[in-house]
């Protein structure tokens, strides 16, 4: 069997035209499907050199650069519209594509260049009739020419300019090669003359015209395709395909809790390094505690999560680059839409598991805005790590002596938050996001080695937004939170300050550093029961006393608004003094009793309850800021705020009264 692939000719472009109204597009949309290279092409043409934005109206990411056209040619701005399969469809993606080219959304370009995908070429050429009705000058970029190899197609790119009446380029992105003779293109594109008739019928004659006389497929399937096909039938078989998707995945978070943890701890010994390096530079005052204790923490808790983003992109970059997430997510439509979900939904939803930020992120790949909307709702049900600290502490309070008891308790806290979602997702699907969701129609991609390169552009990209949107409204609510805790100032309890004159008088270090770690601790429970904070919490009492919850708990559902995890820090102020040692926690909390003086502050029953409440209530600013930014509009994340923490209020309630009842 011969094969034989388009060929890399300098230039193919018509030969019996003749252009005569050249000049150079300020303006160059880039435009293709889904997998066919068009960001690695739109990195290799910007060299890197580009800015995210918001087309108005939508949350959908626009990539902007400068691109030179030519060696010596002048530049123009590239822009990488949403990668869609169609631009007549009823998707965000397509809307925002026909926009982009009428100017609808912003300046209109000036040109485009379409890629097409020479291993699928049929379907390229019924996107490429769709573009070229808009009459703009076009360039069209040949792309999978090696795939097309493989699969001993023949792709004729001169036939195709000529067919066409505009410059046709193959091209290989991932190598660079073509893209010389494509910039130069670029600098003088031709309007199309071949363009599609508006008669639908006449248009898929057109599209089987312009195939037969360009490509030329072999008459027997290669062998490779055989393979793919065995690949295909087993990544989406009902059965294999979850089992597949399951390893996949455990893979996935595996190595995200195993790379991520290492750059999570040194931006916080970082920090820690710095908070001390500071404490030692400024003389004692509220400039120091503003700074150690509320600046750093605050830009700590937007930066640790940082790591995770960016590997969690890189990594479904990868796998999407391969062609399987598109198999994965086959699979996965068929177990989400029973709860009204579409399997696009699969891969925000686990990425949850780690933080419901980056899997809000992710949401955008949906092409349904109600599917998307109601899988940014129900995101943050999913069991993230910030809940970890919470559910240890109050597991190891439930179960002291039972390591199996209190293993299943964490099964369950997984298990309850997925179910809350699930009938979360059916109400919203069934009430305010009614509505029939858009089926996955998707052309499975070509299976391909990924680009560590775009990977990596990838996961810069989405770490910046994460920053910009998130980072900033993180730190400014971690220094609110610092001075509800640290004012009114209150006066030093008279114990505190005989421990540290005690201390003055005793040689012996060790001892002196004991009661002054004591006379600390006093203080800072002090400072806190005297603070806006502390009398917030007592406000809250008549709020929280029906969930079995004391005052100082409520100090610490209200602090862990900021983060989830701030619940244990909170708890070791409170009663400990030490945010440090997880084991005084336990001890104290343990010991720690009511204003009575006799009933116990965590009895199994609040336990219980408040265990119920942070597994389904939305204890994480950031999260509903970046709910807020994702969506567009506020109200969707104060209905997040409002039903998750109705919901963990209510689920809290008959908790503590079932167990109150049984006697616990």
């Amino acid at each position: 069997m011969t094969t034989t692939t388009a060929s890399m000719s300098p230039l193919a472009e018509p030969a019996d035209s003749v252009q005569t109204d050249r000049f150079s597009p300020a303006r160059i949309a880039l435009l293709g499907a889904p997998n066919t290279g068009k960001t690695t092409l739109f990195n290799r043409l910007t060299g890197l050199r580009q800015k995210t934005a918001n087309f108005p109206g939508t949350t959908i990411d626009a990539h902007t650069g400068r691109a030179r056209l030519g060696a010596d040619g002048p530049h123009a701005m590239i822009v990488d519209l949403p990668g869609v399969y169609s631009l007549e469809l009823d998707q965000l993606e397509s809307r925002v594509c026909r926009d982009a080219l009428t100017g609808a959304t912003g300046l209109a370009p000036d040109a485009m260049c379409v890629l097409l995908d020479a291993s699928s070429l049929r379907q390229s050429l019924r996107f490429l009739g769709e573009a070229t009705r808009r009459r703009l000058p076009t360039v069209i970029a040949l792309t999978m020419t090696d795939i097309a190899q493989r699969r001993s197609v023949a792709v004729d790119a001169a036939a195709l300019a000529s067919r066409l009446g505009c410059a046709v380029i193959p091209i290989n992105p991932r190598t660079g090669r073509g893209l010389d003779t494509l910039r130069s293109a670029l600098r003088s594109p031709r309007t199309p003359t071949g363009t599609p008739p508006a008669d639908r019928a006449a248009f898929h004659d057109w599209v089987d015209a312009l195939q037969a006389a360009s490509a030329a497929a072999p008459a027997t399937p290669a062998d490779h395709d055989t393979f793919v096909n065995r690949l295909d039938r087993a990544f989406t078989n009902p059965a294999i395909g979850v089992a597949m998707f399951a390893a996949v995945m455990f893979g996935l978070f595996w190595l995200l809790f195993r790379i991520a943890v290492y750059p999570m701890n040194w931006i916080s010994l970082i920090f820690t390094h710095v908070g001390g390096a500071l404490e030692a530079a400024l003389p004692a005052g509220l400039l120091r505690d503003l700074l150690t204790g509320g600046v750093l923490p605050g830009l700590a808790g937007a930066l640790v999560f940082l790591p995770q983003i960016c590997l969690l992109f890189f990594l479904l970059s990868l796998l999407e680059d391969t062609g399987y997430l598109a198999r994965a997510a086959f699979v996965a439509d068929r177990l989400l839409r029973k709860v009204g979900l579409p399997g696009h939904a699969f891969i925000p939803l686990l990425s949850s598991h780690a933080c419901a930020i980056p899997g809000i992120m992710a949401a955008r790949t949906i092409p349904n805005r109600r599917d998307r909307l109601a899988t940014i709702l129900v995101a943050p049900f999913m069991t993230c790590s910030a809940r970890l600290p919470v559910y240890a502490l109050l597991v190891t309070l439930l179960f002291p002596d039972s390591p199996s008891k209190a293993a299943l308790a964490f099964v369950g806290c997984y298990a309850l938050g997925a179910f809350a979602g699930a009938a979360s997702a059916l109400v919203a699907k069934g009430t305010i996001l009614r509505g029939p969701g858009a089926a996955m129609a998707l052309e499975l991609p070509s299976y391909k080695w990924p680009s560590f390169r775009t990977a990596f552009i990838a996961a810069f990209d989405k770490g910046m937004v994460f920053l910009k949107k998130a980072g900033v409204f993180i730190a400014v609510f971690s220094v609110l939170l610092w001075w509800l805790s640290s004012f009114p100032i209150a006066a030093p309890p008279v114990e505190a300050v005989a421990l540290r004159q005690q201390a003055a008088t005793i040689v012996a270090p060790g001892e002196a550093n004991a009661l002054l770690v004591r006379a600390d601790h006093m203080e800072n429970q002090s400072r806190l029961s005297h603070s806006f904070a502390g009398r917030l919490g007592r406000a809250l009492e008549p709020i929280f006393n029906p969930l079995g919850f004391d005052w100082r708990i409520n100090i610490g559902v209200l602090s862990s608004f900021a983060a989830r995890e701030v619940f244990v820090s909170t708890m070791s102020i409170v009663f400990t003094g030490d945010k440090e040692y997880n084991t005084g926690v336990l001890d104290a909390s343990r010991q720690a009793v009511r204003d009575d003086g006799a009933t116990p502050v965590f009895t199994s029953a609040t336990s219980w309850s408040l265990l119920v409440f942070y597994v389904l209530a939305m204890q994480c600013f950031s999260t509903l800021v970046v709910t807020a930014r994702e969506t567009g509009a506020v109200r969707w994340a104060v209905l997040q705020f409002c039903w998750m923490t109705g919901l963990a209020y209510i689920a809290a309630f008959v908790t503590w009264r079932i167990a109150h009842a049984m006697g616990a």
